[in-house]
């Protein structure tokens, strides 16, 4: 092209339509993430499937995402963001289809494991891409509304997964309705501005490959360890390699020039409470996300429908909070707003072990409304805050580290909780009934399905079998909500201490040393 030859139009997309193309796609992320805990009654139903086997149609989704998310930050910034967030959409419509038309559970719980690496992909692409189209305020802004676009997704995904399964044609009908929606925002994905690292040093792929495998054995080893037995020699096997993967990650990454992880980071008391945040609130929020709508299903004879609606106590506050956070800009420190957050966490989480059959909407909605306005309060803080605390030349990285934290604790907390609700409610109905009994009715009440579950009863066990199962899971379910209530108090006392170091802006413009204007919320 000559020199007095005219420019060719710039057809990239504007600030404004990227922000809108990466948070139309996330939305849908965390939407069949916690929706899929919804559909599995009605999965183990059509493919008759057990427990170990259900909870790896969540499991496996979680699994991927986080294992995959450092992966494919280091590869946004080496190979393209916006190609990394397209290939990651393309990559999740095509799983969604898959799982949509899976005729077994094997090929299901690939597709559900395929759609978490595309997940990782297009989150961490499409948070890079944002990085490099803002800066300053304007970037902690756009991330708010990346924020929330995520908590959208969690606060109706039990709802429209309900809906769907109960009313539209079942779980196949939500898995490919989800392909559908993306379909328009992948077309259009060339619009965004493309951009790579020139001076990275490539991909760490010994630590990709050490962390990713650890928390795979880590999460095998918890979802199989309440059917095969803790002391079953694959369940010790693998938890001990994850030990021993974990022990060669760190001093993989300690030794590399350009790591995935920058391990050094961690030894930064702000740098940890901000990503041991998502970690923590994982337990109580997600998780039970997850393993609440079984519970109303199998213990009240619920729909679907009604579960997630039931759930909108629990989501709706982090679609109200955020905004009335952002007033609150300069006035109120990120310390004490993180330490409220797990506080109303604990509140809530003790609280509701008020549950229990029949227990009234009323009765549930306080403890659930309480845990939804602490979760909303770390939606508008905790992304703002984790993105400026690296400079932008590694924003995929940054988005990698952040959200495999977040991930991570979201695929540990599911697999933990579960593995609480398996074990106990188990020990109880085996105080009842025999040891295979016990067994099989726990796998069908985790799924939701108390008529199975008492099914499995036969005989002069079958006599009042329906409230031992009740009471068992219940006690599970209760026992579950207190580990919530520790972990959060425990917490909340150590994100107060590690938050009292200055943070890194305040450093970096001569600001006093403290912890009260802080980054600004990044709603609004």
């Amino acid at each position: 092209m000559s020199a007095d030859s005219p420019a060719p139009p710039d057809r990239r997309a504007k600030p404004a339509l990227t922000l809108v193309l990466i948070c139309a796609a996330i939305v849908l992320v965390p939407v069949t993430a916690t929706g899929s805990s919804v559909a599995v009654p009605g999965i183990s139903q059509d493919l008759s499937i057990g427990l170990a086997a259900a909870q790896w149609v969540v499991n496996g989704f979680f699994l991927t995402f986080g294992g995959f998310m450092a992966i494919t930050g280091s590869l946004a910034d080496l190979t393209g963001r916006r190609r990394m967030f397209a290939g990651g959409v393309a990559l999740f419509c095509a799983s969604m289809v898959l799982a949509s038309f899976a005729p077994n559970i094997g090929l299901l719980i690939a597709a559900r494991a395929v759609a978490g690496v595309g997940a990782a992909a297009a989150t961490t692409g499409g948070s890079a891409v944002l990085a490099q189209t803002f800066s300053g305020v304007a970037r902690t802004k756009a991330f708010g509304v990346f924020g929330t676009a995520i908590g959208l997704g969690l606060a109706f995904g039990p709802l429209v997964a309900g809906f769907l399964v109960t009313s539209l044609g079942g779980w196949r009908t939500f898995y490919l309705v989800a392909a559908v929606v993306l379909l328009p925002i992948l077309l259009m994905s060339p619009l965004l501005k493309e951009s790579r690292e020139t001076t990275t040093g490539g991909i760490d792929w010994a630590g990709a490959v050490t962390f990713t495998a650890g928390l795979i054995l880590f999460v095998f080893g918890l979802v199989e360890g309440p059917e095969r037995g803790w002391t079953d020699p694959v369940v010790i096997g693998a938890l001990a390699a994850f030990v021993v993967l974990m022990v060669v990650f760190t001093v993989v990454e300690r030794r590399r020039a350009e790591p995935m992880f920058d391990v050094s980071l961690f030894a930064r008391p702000r740098f940890l409470a901000i990503c041991a945040m998502p970690v923590l609130l994982a337990f109580g929020f997600v998780a039970l996300l997850i393993v609440l709508p079984p519970y109303f299903m199998a213990v009240d004879g619920v729909s679907a429908q009604y579960a997630g609606l039931l759930l909108v106590l629990l989501t709706g506050p982090t679609l109200v909070v955020p905004p009335v956070v952002n007033t609150l800009a300069g006035k109120v420190s990120q310390r004490l707003l993180l330490v409220v957050t797990m506080v109303l966490v604990a509140i809530g989480s003790a609280w509701l072990t008020v549950i229990g059959p029949g227990t009234s909407v009323f009765v549930l909605a306080g403890p659930l409304i309480c845990i939804g306005i602490g979760f909303g309060i770390s939606l508008a803080i905790l992304d703002g805050a984790a993105v400026n605390s690296v400079e932008p030349g590694r924003a995929g990285m940054a988005a990698g580290i952040f959200n495999t934290m977040r991930l991570a604790g979201e695929t540990i907390s599911i697999a933990v909780l579960s593995a609480i609700l398996a074990g106990v409610t188990r020990s109880r109905l085996a105080e009842a009934v025999d040891e295979e009994t016990a067994a099989a009715a726990t796998a069908r009440l985790l799924q939701g399905d108390m008529d199975g579950a008492a099914g499995a009863a036969s005989g002069a066990q079958a006599s009042g079998f329906l409230e031992v199962a009740q009471a068992g899971y219940t006690d599970a379910m209760h026992a579950a909500l207190w580990t919530i209530a520790v972990l959060s108090v425990l917490g909340a006392l150590a994100v107060g201490l590690m938050m009292g170091e200055r943070a890194p802006e305040a450093q970096a413009e001569g600001e006093p040393e403290g912890d009260g204007a802080e980054t600004p919320s990044p709603v609004g």
